[in-house]
């Protein structure tokens, strides 16, 4: 297939000619194939449902278009790079890494563009709002933003992934129960290999601690607080730090004791805790004779959410489904104690989403809009702590959410008072280029 280009003319009528159609490759069909790809990016008509949203520092033109009741994505760049990404976001969500999925690529290499197209991260943010919708300088959501920058590198190392240019900016964030779970978003400079040596790793770290740190203080000047500066390097400088941390934890090959089963429970159980599912344990003979060495292969971070989705059928992410299944567990114990009769996994889920999940999502859904309803559910168990905690005993689920709701159910994805139209809605969000 060729492209003549926009500027071709039409020998017979003398009149500029139609653009050739470009390469198209979709995953998907419908209004998608109505749209003219064979225009650059910037000339697409009005008329097209697209949705300004603002954007942060980009090499090249993003725009947000609704097509079919999905919020897509789509970005003009070089056809080498556009390719690139598309291959590198393919296998991301084919061995389910946190990364933005890819739906098509239009390339038209007369003029070396293409546009790719992934869809919208929901219930996303982006750093800028997530760190400015808290407290002024460093708090616990910015600790827990550096926690899930880390954790992001480390998934993408552990699955053979060269980030390239790790940075806040080219990262979405979505609240994950009482943690942060990070995506990446450009795979513009990623590179896919069987696995990564310690210099890769490394450089790679490096830049995402000295972008982590150029972020920081971006904020730190946005909201007028140059004493944070030395805060923002600090802080990027800790990134390192809980990077080798978890990377330790999960190479780690502990020496115990023989006929100690207990401790070999034990450390696959803290496994669990940081949300890996053991694939597979070997256990050989140590130095010392009494003793053997631990080796484990662990998956990727969905423990919690796949045994939610065994016994619920929720569907959740990593931290909101640890929160889900302690209160599960919590509600389980109370119907037995009261009815002083076992419960089996089947019956106990099915009655804690019967009459306590359910009831309190329809309470909630009105308040929260459009926003991701188990996240709520999540911060409304936070806030029954809380209040817990200040009372010095349990208040109840009630009382916690007609607390939350009389605060408005707060949340940083909810619109500020008097912002314009889609501010804080899931589109507000945006992946830097």
């Amino acid at each position: 297939m060729t492209d003549a280009g926009a500027d071709a003319v039409d020998r017979t009528s003398g009149s500029p000619a139609s653009p050739a159609f470009p390469l198209l490759r979709l995953r998907r069909t419908g209004s998608l194939l109505d749209l003219p790809w064979e225009r650059p990016l910037a000339e697409w008509p009005d008329s097209l449902l697209f949705r300004q949203i603002p954007v942060g520092p980009s090499r090249h033109l993003v725009r947000f278009l609704s097509v079919d009741g999905s919020l897509l994505a789509l970005k003009e760049e070089p056809v080498r790079v556009a390719e690139s990404e598309y291959e590198v976001l393919g296998h991301l969500e084919r061995v389910g890494l946190p990364a933005v999925i890819p739906v098509g690529i239009a390339r038209r290499p007369a003029t070396d563009s293409a546009i790719l197209v992934t869809e919208y991260l929901a219930h996303s943010l982006q750093f800028r709002r997530l760190l400015t919708r808290f407290p002024l300088g460093p708090g616990p959501y910015r600790g827990r933003l550096l926690d899930a920058m880390a954790w992001l590198l480390v998934d993408l190392h552990r699955g053979g992934v060269y980030w390239g240019d790790c940075s806040l900016a080219n990262t979405l964030f979505r609240r994950d129960g009482d943690r942060i779970q990070a995506f990446l978003v450009d795979a513009e400079t990623s590179e896919v290999h069987q696995s990564l040596s310690d210099g890769q790793r490394t450089f790679d770290l490096e830049i995402l601690v000295e972008n982590v740190g150029y972020g920081l203080a971006d904020v730190a000047m946005l909201q007028g607080r140059p004493e944070d500066l030395d805060a923002a390097i600090t802080d990027a400088e800790s990134v390192r730090d809980r990077y080798r941390a978890i990377w330790r934890e999960l190479h780690l090959e502990p020496a115990l004791p023989a006929g100690d089963r207990h401790a070999i429970r034990a450390q696959l159980r803290r496994l669990n805790d940081l949300g890996f599912a053991v694939d597979e344990i070997e256990i050989v003979p140590a130095d010392r004779g009494s003793e053997v060495k631990l080796r484990v292969t662990t998956s990727n971070r969905a423990f919690h959410a796949h045994e939610l989705e065994r016994l619920t059928g929720l569907h959740a992410l990593e931290g909101q489904a640890r929160l889900l299944l302690n209160d599960l567990r919590e509600y389980r114990a109370w119907l037995e104690l009261k009815e002083g009769r076992h419960l089996t996994d089947a019956a106990a889920a099915r009655r804690w989403r019967r009459e306590l999940l359910n009831p309190a999502l329809r309470r909630l859904r009105p308040a929260i809009g459009g926003r991701d309803a188990l996240q709520a559910y999540c911060d409304v168990l936070e806030h029954k702590w809380l209040l817990s905690e200040r009372a010095k005993r349990d208040v109840g689920l009630e009382a916690a959410i007609a607390a939350y709701l009389a605060e408005g159910a707060p949340a940083p994805e909810a619109p500020l008072e008097g912002n314009g139209p889609g501010d804080g809605s899931p589109a507000s969000a945006t992946p830097q280029t």
